[in-house]
């Protein structure tokens, strides 16, 4: 073999692990990771692990992890350093964009959402620090959103029509009836515990609250 071409394989080689370490998430652990919304705005993702399961090396960019299960991960690092969360339910945290191996450590399973934040660079939109009918408490902040634990009151609603000019992702806490129309689509009403759905900015939408009782949610604020 020519020495150019013995170099080029040898570049190859050695750039391979590399490539295997920046997977995506989905392509390289579907077994643990299942996508609920794919849009130019977000990508959100349902994540799963047994006691004891564990990935493989895979990237992440910037994103909103909501934990709906108590647990303990412990992440391996590129460099091979160990990185240990305990992960509280119905909490939020932001992370910036990396590589991680995570494990399940904790004898509990991990149920979680994961909203990735999509774009070039965050946005410019004004995050609501209130909003009519609505308690909202905020639970993670970063550069691109925020999260916010939000109780929807027994009276909430939003007329039709109703718009924003940010971007947001609706996680339930719990079985809620609550009606949700966006963009003059059949109302979703019946909602159980991990549904998600993506409200765009400027998009007609149409709420109400029509379970008689305040109802908690998890939103994700996009910039």
């Amino acid at each position: 073999m020519k020495r150019a071409n013995l170099v080029v394989v040898i570049a190859a080689l050695v750039a391979a692990p590399a490539a295997v370490q920046a997977q995506d998430a989905v392509k390289a652990d579907p077994a643990h990771y299942k996508v609920l919304i794919d849009n130019a705005s977000v990508r959100v993702l349902e994540i799963n692990y047994a006691a004891g399961g564990k990935s493989v090396m895979h990237e992440h960019p910037d994103s909103i992890v909501v934990p709906l299960t108590a647990s303990k991960v412990e992440f391996t690092l590129p460099d091979g350093k160990k990185q240990a969360e305990t992960l509280a339910k119905d909490s939020a945290q932001y992370s910036p964009a990396g590589k991680h191996n995570p494990q399940n450590v904790g004898t509990t399973p991990v149920h979680a959402i994961l909203v990735e934040f999509k774009g070039a660079a965050p946005g410019k939109a004004t995050l609501p620090a209130n909003r009519p009918g609505m308690q909202l408490k905020t639970l993670a902040e970063g550069p691109r959103g925020s999260a916010y634990l939000s109780t929807a009151g027994a009276d909430f609603s939003e007329p039709a029509g109703s718009k924003h000019d940010f971007d947001q992702v609706v996680i339930a806490l719990s079985p809620v009836s609550l009606s949700l129309s966006i963009d003059g689509k059949p109302a979703k009403t019946a909602w159980k515990r991990g549904d998600a759905q993506f409200i765009g900015r400027g998009v007609a939408h149409e709420a109400k609250n029509t379970g008689g009782k305040a109802a908690d949610m998890i939103i994700v604020a996009i910039k």
